[in-house]
């Protein structure tokens, strides 16, 4: 890993208690939809695997996010935190979004991160299935953003 002056709190070893944080921040980055923002919680040379796509950098992930929250509108995200060691965090989520001809979708997926010392994501492997949904059939309906504190997690949803 790069050397780096950023930290991005909280750092190795997680806890419980770290582990549940760092994984809500994820989400509620993701949900601000804003890849600047979001591709500073990733190292310099952060290596990915997205579904069939490999991202082997900062610029690269940004740029992903970016052509990711073009196309899937309206997107809105829960992750679940799944399981974590010292520096490994297992988490599992769902997103629902539209495609630019109104065709609604959920997506479920499970993530493998690691961090470096300074809080950084330096691996992020993702496994990712789209399904087709009827927009009666949202569960995720809070404006645009962060989910609500009060709103339910992916188990309590049944999902």
């Amino acid at each position: 890993m790069t050397a780096s002056p950023e930290v991005r709190p909280p750092v190795p070893p997680f806890t419980h208690k770290s582990a549940v944080q760092k994984v809500r921040l994820a989400e509620d980055g993701w949900n601000s939809r804003d890849p600047d923002k979001v591709a500073l919680a990733y190292s310099v040379d952060t290596q990915w695997r997205n579904r069939a796509e490999f991202v082997h950098n900062r610029e690269e992930a940004r740029a992903f996010l970016a052509r990711k929250w073009a196309k899937e509108l309206d997107y809105r995200l829960i992750k679940e935190l799944w399981a974590f060691t010292d520096n490994r965090i297992a988490v599992r989520y769902a997103y629902e979004w539209h495609d630019d001809s109104g065709n609604w979708f959920r997506s479920y997926g499970n993530e493998n991160w690691e961090f470096g010392e300074d809080g950084l994501m330096i691996h992020r492997y993702a496994c990712i299935n789209d399904m087709p949904i009827k927009e009666t059939d949202r569960k995720f309906r809070w404006p645009l953003g962060r989910r609500p504190d009060d709103h339910p997690g992916l188990s309590d949803l049944g999902l």
